[in-house]
């Protein structure tokens, strides 16, 4: 069990201001607000909301999360500059987390200055935050390859001068566990946070070391996001307090994939498919041996239920699949082969795994449906779609379908040509049911630029998920034949009789 120092550990989410300096990501305030308000939500005390001078959009930004109402306390990045320290106080900010550099690299090749300087700079910059009716979040920049005895000095002065809290950084992942052991302890001269990158993939590691040391606040980011390799994942730090050393967080478990894949549709960066808790494969299981395991027992290749933070379990099927896996996927959508209908469509499977294809959902189903001598009528076909798209010009889409006999027609603009298609067939299928695109995959299954595209499209409806798969050298029409596929799969009716013409 971990040994904390702290009464609880409070969470610094920086994944407004840290995360979004990962490369590519900027986000708007109606974005900012979404997250911030799931971060409140969730239990996170502190919501870093950006860096106050970084331009007016970011100002506004908050100027909207402060008036929001938020149970969490509203932060905002500063230098030790007083227009930085006035735009936190004038629009709304609760507190600074005012960064001042303490490694002899940044002060005298960034900033050009003595220690002496960064000295009085600090204590002028903390005076006036407090002046200015701000709580006061002092950080050490470069403190992980910082002369110790200068942190502990500035973060002393810092305390004189009024700073309510203390931050150590470590900037660039420079860290150690067996370090961060040694060098937390003596700069708990006020309640001390832990800032860690993951440049040398210590983050996490480091952060659960710093708190057991003495640290009594961690700063995260969600996803990990940040720059270059990112910081310390707030999800990861979440399970591994709650499930591995048993630490009551006061954070809503249940909401942190939610929050994970909120952020990552706001931000652009996807989830990476093996990622810790939130990754696609994280509760996924395709091995003929664990799936047989998991079937019996969750919790024989399964540390943790799915449920346990909003996610469920999933039945990859491809080469590994054994014929239990399969037969409880099929159960699943009121499939019932005899045991000859099964060893068939688990041939047919192995078949497609063994050409490096993924098994999707609607695969399974159409072998299903093909063994069992099943005819189906498709609840919805594609009459004709166009696509507008190019240079100055919004990306339009525009379809003809067939919806249970009925022609519908419909446009949509969208980011691209393939959003556009996409919003356009989910608006004509509207009035018959609400499905949404939960995730989209593209591979370029041949080299060149005739290249085979192989879509793979995660829809949802009523909380049913289903995966389908369109391949085609043109992408749109790869990715409309994936949704097609898919919704017609989802539109089917519950009472069919799928057990025709068993043996």
């Amino acid at each position: 069990m971990i040994v904390l120092l702290a009464e609880r550990i409070r969470f610094f989410d920086t994944t407004l201001r840290d995360g979004e300096q990962t490369p590519g990501v900027s986000l708007s305030p109606d974005k900012k607000i979404k997250i911030a308000g799931k971060l409140a939500d969730i239990g996170v005390q502190v919501i870093e909301v950006g860096s106050a001078a970084a331009s007016e959009g970011e100002r506004q930004a908050i100027r909207l999360i402060s008036d929001a109402g938020m149970s969490a306390e509203i932060c905002t990045y500063v230098r030790a500059v007083r227009q930085d320290i006035d735009y936190a106080a004038d629009y709304g900010a609760d507190s600074v987390h005012l960064v001042v550099p303490v490694s002899d690299l940044h002060i005298e090749k960034k900033l050009r200055k003595t220690r002496e300087e960064i000295a009085s700079m600090t204590v002028e910059a903390v005076r006036y935050a407090k002046g200015r009716g701000l709580l006061v979040e002092l950080s050490g920049e470069d403190a992980s390859r910082a002369d110790q005895d200068f942190v502990r000095r500035i973060f002393s002065i810092g305390v004189e001068a009024g700073a309510d809290r203390l931050c150590f950084c470590d900037t660039v992942g420079f860290l150690t566990p067996e370090r961060t052991r040694e060098i937390i302890p003596p700069l708990r001269l006020a309640p001390l946070s832990i800032h860690c990158h993951d440049d040398f993939g210590y983050a996490l590691a480091n952060t659960i070391i710093a708190l057991q040391a003495g640290a009594s606040c961690a700063h995260t980011t969600v996803n990990g996001l940040g720059e270059r390799a990112g910081n310390t994942p707030f999800e990861e730090l979440v399970l591994n307090l709650e499930v591995l050393y048993h630490v009551k967080t006061g954070i809503r478990l249940e909401e942190i994939y939610s929050l994970a894949t909120l952020v990552s549709r706001l931000t652009g960066v996807p989830l990476p498919t093996n990622k810790a808790v939130v990754g696609e494969m994280a509760f996924t299981h395709e091995s003929g041996v664990h799936t047989h395991g998991v079937l019996r027992d969750a919790s024989t290749y399964e540390p943790i239920k799915p449920e346990m933070i909003g996610r469920k379990r999933r039945i990859m099927l491809g080469k590994h699949s054994g014929t239990a896996s399969i037969a409880a996927a099929l159960a699943e959508r009121e499939y019932h082969p005899s045991e000859g209908q099964l060893r068939e469509i688990v041939n047919r499977i192995k078949v497609i795994g063994d050409e490096g294809k993924r098994v999707t959902d609607a695969d399974l189903l159409a072998i299903a449906d093909t063994v069992l001598n099943l005819e189906i009528t498709p609840v919805l076909s594609l009459n004709q779609f166009t696509v507008v798209s190019g240079s100055n010009v919004t990306p339009t889409a525009s379809v003809i379908l067939s919806v249970k006999g009925q022609e519908v027609t419909n446009a949509s603009t969208g980011t691209g040509p393939v959003d556009a298609a996409i919003e356009a067939l989910r608006k004509s299928v509207a009035d018959v049911a609400d499905i949404r695109l939960e995730e989209y995959h593209v591979d370029a299954i041949t080299g060149g630029t005739d290249a085979l595209v192989d879509v793979t499209v995660k829809l949802s409806k009523d909380g049913e998920i289903i995966t389908s798969r369109g391949a085609r050298t043109d992408i749109i029409m790869a990715s409309v034949e994936a949704v097609i596929a898919g919704m017609n799969r989802l539109l089917r009716e519950k009472d069919e009789d799928r057990s025709k013409n068993r043996h």
